[in-house]
């Protein structure tokens, strides 16, 4: 099982070769406050000082380190990590035992510790600046040394709370944030620090690990100066575990001192005089304590850790490797053929549209109507009820019908009701059909303009390579679109100016409004006739009631305006009263009357004749207008069709092709954006990462039978 952790420094190496973080790898996490030990601890761990030293935010930056063990007789780095090119000749191997490699020098490889520590330092301040401030960005440095476990450790800036100097003023919470990024991580172990000189119960560090791991069951505490407690107290309780629990675990060790460090004290040297003071200080724990102890367990830890997150460790990268499969296949392959290229993006763009319309495209959406399911709706919903809510009768007054009888006849009173006058007013009502006619045009041209857009989002993803082609194809499909607009708007204007061309009174559905008409009138003849007084000889009787039709309808039965405005005053609140045009005061006695201003009553009550003439128009209107109104919502969405959707689908693709598929354009349209191929490269990339990190699991899984 030793063999995990390289196959986790393995996988790092891969993903880093391509800067990816999507993965979420195993790995030791040190979180602490400031001067709380982290980097000693960590340099203890290293066995080397290769970390910044100094005051305020020191690790500005999260440094990911990989130790990795080699065997002490190979003193010589393999041709893997080695071989490097310089002035033409190829270098192997190096001076010295321990050396380190940075992921941003690339092939470089250190052999001086403190070069790796200014490197550190400089690397810091290219990315964060010097004024303290601080970036998740991280730097990668790997460690080879036959005196270190194999071990993959994060550290991060010191939890702080007050800004010095030139910090930002939100520099906690910045740093905390960044904390939670790597802690968060639930295949992270994370490792605790704090200081033995402070009240354990007070423990940022804990705190924090807390937010994440509420069970504990990937935090392990270490407590750092021990030689630093207050005489006369110790540490026992604390790594007993009594004060706060921790279920990994509680370690102490000693770090060295600041003294120390400047006096150039080795690690190796610490290392002797902590095991000696836990000897002294705390023999019943020296063996469970102290740096080597801490780089054992976190060892067995970390492999143990790595033993559990494999499986969906493999799982995730597998999905992932999908992803991106489908990802690079949608950028598409260089284009070699632009002829063909450009032929076939026409070709199925075409085909897509149509199959938008018919129904039959390949991606089908299900947030809302599309194509010609809305083309469909539109016809069905929207217009046909539309259309219904048209009221035959809307607009026109009962003074306007009246008007209109009287408009008719001319100077001559009618027996009958004027054939003119229904003619006229059913053209007015019928008129009004043409406007919803012509906004349902508008909504299925709207709706073929959208299916473009819909057909590049879905279904033809490889024009995004292309944005010329993609803008070009919009325009010409647009273009189309907008030259059958005005030829199938002309064509509903006609249908309705047919239906205002000739009024079918032999209408076979109309017949029985007709007859409707002609028993009314019928019916009136024989009421005058039984009314009238039998002295009365009939040939008389009918002048005499033509005579009295014609006065009634003219002046109300007085023959005479003044009359007419005396019966314009007297009618009853249950009588039919209609409003007419208010009359200016009453020409006073002794002047000339001009006939010209004689005034019409504000309002009077209808005859019965008047009454029942209005109704016969009123009836035939409505029911001429129902048969215009059904052939108006049959023959609109068949002209609709057949002028503007269909003639679009059929010519569709010889437009495109007329207008795109030419020798001058093809290397224009087939321009890819700035940015595309760089994505299909990273796309590569990744998967060839993906797979390779693949593999090396599977070859694990072989080896250790899991």
């Amino acid at each position: 099982m030793e063999a995990l952790i390289p196959v986790i420094n393995k996988l790092q190496d891969v993903f880093n070769t391509v800067g990816a973080d999507i993965i979420q790898l195993p790995q030791i996490v040190v979180v602490g406050t400031q001067s709380s030990g982290k980097s000693s601890v960590l340099e203890s761990l290293v066995g080397r000082d290769i970390l910044p030293r100094g005051t305020g935010v020191v690790t500005r930056r999260p440094l990911i380190l990989q130790l990795v063990h080699i065997d002490a007789d190979d003193r010589r780095k393999t041709s893997e990590e080695n071989e490097s090119k310089k002035n033409g000749r190829l270098y192997r191997g190096i001076d010295g035992e321990e050396w380190g490699k940075f992921l941003h020098t690339k092939n470089k490889i250190y052999t001086d510790f403190e070069e790796i520590r200014q490197e550190i330092e400089a690397e810091t301040e290219r990315i964060s600046g010097n004024n303290k401030g601080i970036s998740d960005e991280p730097i990668h440095l790997k460690i080879f040394s036959p005196y270190v476990v194999n071990l993959t450790l994060v550290d991060l800036p010191g939890i702080t709370k007050v800004p010095v100097g030139d910090q930002p003023k939100d520099i906690e919470i910045q740093i905390r944030e960044l904390i939670l990024k790597y802690i968060s991580n639930p295949n992270s172990i994370i490792l605790a620090v704090t200081a033995a000189n402070t009240d354990m119960a007070t423990s940022e560090a804990l705190k924090v690990a807390r937010e994440v791991d509420p069970d504990g069951r990937r935090t392990l505490a270490v407590v750092t100066k021990l030689d630093l407690m207050d005489a006369g107290t110790d540490a026992m309780d604390i790594l007993m575990g009594r004060v706060i629990p921790v279920k990994l675990g509680i370690i102490g060790v000693v770090n060295r001192s600041q003294l120390d460090i400047n006096q150039k004290k080795s690690v190796a040297d610490a290392i002797r005089d902590e095991y000696a003071f836990l000897q002294k200080k705390y023999p019943s724990l020296a063996n469970r304590n102290g740096t080597k102890y801490l780089a054992r367990t976190l060892n067995r830890l970390l492999m143990h850790h790595i033993r559990d997150c494999l499986p969906e460790l493999k799982t995730r990268i597998n999905v992932l490797a999908a992803q991106y499969q489908s990802l690079l296949n949608s950028y598409g392959e260089p284009v070699d053929d632009k002829s063909a290229t450009l032929l076939q993006l026409i070709t199925k763009f075409a085909a897509e549209y149509c199959n938008t319309i018919e129904g039959t495209a390949k991606y089908i959406e299900t947030a809302e109507l599309c194509g010609g399911a809305r083309i469909c709706y539109i016809f069905h919903e929207t217009f046909g009820r539309t259309l219904e809510s048209v009221d035959p009768l809307g607009g026109l007054t009962t003074i306007d019908v009246l008007t209109a009888i009287r408009n008719a006849t001319g100077p001559r009173p009618a027996l009958f009701v004027p054939e003119v006058s229904f003619e006229l007013l059913v053209k007015r009502q019928v008129k009004r059909l043409e406007e919803p006619s012509l906004r349902c045009v508008e909504l299925v041209h709207e709706e073929m303009q959208r299916i473009i857009q819909h057909c590049s989002n879905y279904s033809t993803q490889e024009l995004l390579r292309f944005p010329k082609l993609h803008d070009a194809i919009v325009e010409v499909v647009t273009s189309l679109l907008r030259k059958r607009l005005p030829v199938t708007n002309e064509m509903v204007h006609n249908l309705v100016a047919i239906e205002l061309a000739y009024i079918n009174t032999k209408h076979p559905d109309f017949a029985d409004a007709c007859g409707l008409m002609n028993n009314n009138i019928e019916e009136q003849r024989r009421n005058r006739m039984r009314d009238l007084p039998s002295a009365v000889p009939r040939d008389k009787a009918a002048a005499g009631s033509q005579s009295g039709s014609v006065s009634e309808q003219i002046d109300g039965g007085t023959g005479n305006w003044r009359g007419m405005l005396k019966k314009g005053e007297e009618g009853t609140a249950g009588d039919r009263a209609v409003p007419l045009n208010p009359f200016p005061a009453s020409p006073q006695r002794g002047h000339a009357v001009n006939l010209l201003d004689v005034p019409v009553p504000v309002s009077r009550k209808l005859s019965a004749r008047e009454q029942r003439d209005c109704e016969v128009i009123e009836r035939l209107i409505k029911s001429y207008f129902l048969i215009v109104r059904k052939n108006i919502q049959d023959s609109v969405p068949k002209a609709v069709m057949h002028f503007l959707v269909n003639h679009v689908k059929d010519c569709l693709q010889s437009e495109l092709v007329g207008q795109l598929y030419k020798t001058a354009l093809l290397d224009d349209l087939l321009t890819e954006s700035e940015d595309m191929a760089q994505r299909r490269n990273e796309a590569a990339d990744m998967l060839k990462a993906l797979q390779k990190a693949s593999q090396v699991i599977a070859e694990i899984r072989e080896t250790h039978m899991w």
